[in-house]
């Protein structure tokens, strides 16, 4: 619903709607708060990049979550889950194998449509009395004061409002606006590939596996949908991703196909493609006064190993965690205050710093064409494979079990 003409003092401004934005609105319903989410393209809109008909893995830590905050049951009915995950090199004989029974839990994650996703969202927060959702709008400008955070909101017909609170949180993106706003620059290194995804029938039954192929072209992820659908995310050189998507269905399966192999049979039926281009980016600093930063708004990801969107919702476990904590501490006690996103950025600083050098990582060993890193990248997965203690640890890594967790990513409701 649009907030036109509601009260512009809030608690916490969200600024961004999509997934990660949303979600962190709903985490904060048990606190009590006054929210405003602002969001720029309408929900409906074919041009909102957050729930459309790509997929996402949720992890282990993430389902933790949304079923602490009651949505899970809604997810599930419409998630695929992941039981085993299987990464292989292309031509080379070194594997890995990651399965759930061993690791003492019914799934590893979960593929759902951000689509399907966003509709449980959406659902949600509309019926919510504390969460007030101005769109379309985009702030246009920010002022921080000791006392409060202002942010001005400009609407799709172009009249303005200024909406002040404790906190503001920039959601919005890889390509934040607001992070600008805040002063707060981005560090970013292009892979100079793209990211070519869609979703396809195969031959063979899914059995639940997740397939993670490292070829010449770049990392290739396959993800089962169903039984028999599958999605896919399929690094490609910038150079060749144009002739990529200009391919014919046919044309572009067999090269995929010749890519991953036939582990699955042949693959059918590709669906639309589309692409984005594949970036490491790290904000400077994850807080200004009164504001912080979550999701691709402070770090982006290679899709390696799936792990983009269950980083952003580890930062809002944490973030709603210091928020609670606080408000326990002392009696009202302000959301903005420094110490408590001093807290934040401590928490989050580690697990981001971990994850981006691992999924680097993987992307720079694995596509190096140096013959002494080749054999020792295949003699290492050998070796993983059979050394149950390290591939327990690579799991938890995966499922975002590992450090210190806050409690939503336990499962553990804030109320």
């Amino acid at each position: 619903m649009s907030a036109a003409g509601r009260d512009s003092r809030y608690d916490i401004v969200i600024a961004g709607g999509g997934m990660i934005g949303t979600t962190l609105a709903l985490a904060l319903l048990p606190l009590g708060l006054r929210v405003a989410v602002v969001e720029a393209v309408a929900r409906r809109d074919p041009g909102q990049p957050s729930f459309d008909d790509r997929t996402t893995a949720l992890s282990r830590s993430t389902q933790r979550m949304f079923e602490a905050m009651g949505l899970w049951q809604e997810i599930l009915c419409a998630s695929t889950p992941i039981k085993s995950i299987h990464v292989s090199d292309q031509g080379r004989f070194g594997f890995s194998h990651i399965d759930a029974e061993e690791q003492g839990v019914e799934a590893l994650g979960y593929v759902v449509i951000n689509r399907v996703l966003g509709n449980v969202l959406q659902s949600a927060m509309d019926n919510s009395d504390r969460v007030d959702l101005f769109c379309p709008a985009r702030i246009v400008d920010v002022e921080l004061t000791s006392g409060q955070a202002t942010a001005t909101l400009e609407a799709g017909d172009g009249k303005q409002q200024a909406l002040s609170s404790d906190l503001l949180v920039a959601a919005d993106g890889a390509n934040s606006t607001v992070r600008g706003m805040l002063g707060i620059s981005a560090q970013k290194t292009q892979y100079r590939q793209r990211a070519i995804i869609g979703n396809m029938l195969v031959e063979k039954n899914m059995e639940h596996r997740a397939f993670e192929r490292f070829t010449a072209q770049g990392p290739l992820a396959v993800l089962p949908m169903s039984a028999d659908r599958a999605g896919f995310i399929w690094g490609v050189s910038e150079e060749d991703a144009e002739r990529v998507l200009a391919m014919g269905d046919d044309a572009f399966l067999s090269e995929l196909q010749e890519e991953f192999g036939y582990r699955l049979g042949a693959f059918s039926n590709v669906g639309k493609r589309a692409s984005y281009p594949l970036t490491l980016s790290k904000a400077v600093r994850l807080t200004a006064t009164r504001s912080v930063l979550v999701g691709t708004a402070a770090h982006g990801l290679h899709p390696v190993s799936a792990q983009g969107f269950n980083l952003g919702m580890r930062d809002i476990a944490a973030l709603c965690d210091c928020i609670a904590d606080s408000r326990g501490e002392s009696n009202g006690v302000d959301t903005g205050d420094e110490q408590v996103l001093q807290r934040y950025a401590d928490w989050r600083r580690s697990d981001q710093k971990k994850l981006v050098r691992f999924t680097d990582g993987l992307v720079r060993l694995f596509g190096s064409s140096s013959r002494s890193l080749r054999t020792l990248r295949n003699v290492g997965m050998l070796g993983f494979d059979l050394i149950p203690g390290v591939r327990s640890l690579f799991a938890k890594h995966t499922m975002g079990l590992a450090g210190t967790l806050p409690r939503l990513s336990r499962g553990v409701s804030l109320k």
